[in-house]
């Protein structure tokens, strides 16, 4: 059980698997008043940097499940690297339809809701593992401004422009699933950076370590088209957040 590999090579050095920065993550943990004990649930969990830095900074407590064994063995690196290993855990395989045996105080997707079909899907499984009065997390794109063509969402990475909302129309599409927004935290330009122009160190470092290798073609092809494809479309248009939610 694996992500495709263009995304293991690409995110390998990152601690975060998507726009938003350290200091954002740690704004959004502050901004949810967690509380010492508090359990969390992280579904597509990546290298475990959201839970391994709360578990630090707040002493939750938790898990978190990702497709990735490269990922998931960082994440296991980290919570060692932070002192949290005996906090919080992380487990190889897919958290479709996962629910904790233990009700949370907030359960998690952040970036990942493919996991439950979509954002109504993933509302409804982590809403699944959630204790009375617990918070639900989504990271979720969302259009900065609406691509004049299908062409250019596509060339943002979504398959047509119906894929995301504008903000407004996707903080009122929580309120239709019954739910209160009651914090949100905003990926920006810096943020997006980061997270994209960081993986074209990653592939140059990985093709000049990989020149035989079968799949340094590809690699290479996206190395040279990524920046501008990113700088035109992605930078311009999309934009990203992380939204909690309690249900009413």
């Amino acid at each position: 059980m694996d992500i495709p590999r263009i995304f293991t090579i690409t995110e390998s050095a990152h601690r975060i698997h998507n726009p938003i920065t350290s200091e954002k993550l740690a704004t959004l943990g502050a901004a949810l008043r967690l509380e010492s004990g508090a359990r969390v649930l992280d579904l597509g969990s990546g290298s475990g940097e959201m839970l391994c830095t709360w578990a630090r900074d707040h002493g939750i407590v938790g898990a978190g499940i990702d497709m990735s064994p490269l990922f998931t063995e960082q994440a296991r690196r980290r919570a060692v690297e932070l002192g949290v290993a005996d906090r919080v855990k992380f487990i190889h395989g897919d958290a479709t339809g996962y629910v904790s045996d233990k009700k949370v105080s907030v359960a998690a997707c952040v970036g990942a809701t493919w996991i439950g079909g979509g954002v109504t899907g993933t509302v409804a499984l982590l809403a699944r593992s959630l204790r009375a009065g617990g918070i639900i997390l989504i990271g979720e794109p969302y259009w900065r401004q609406l691509p004049p063509t299908e062409d250019v969402a596509k060339g943002c990475g979504a398959h047509a422009i119906s894929d995301f909302l504008m903000l407004p129309g996707l903080l009122a599409s929580f309120g239709r699933l019954g739910c209160d927004v009651v914090e949100m935290v905003l990926a920006d330009q810096d943020g997006w950076d980061r997270y994209e122009a960081a993986q074209w160190l990653t592939m140059r470092r990985w093709l000049e370590a990989n020149p035989g290798d079968e799949f340094a073609k590809e690699v290479r092809a996206r190395l040279t088209s990524e920046p501008e494809r990113y700088a035109t479309y992605t930078r311009e248009y999309l934009g990203w957040g992380v939204f909690a939610l309690m249900r009413r």
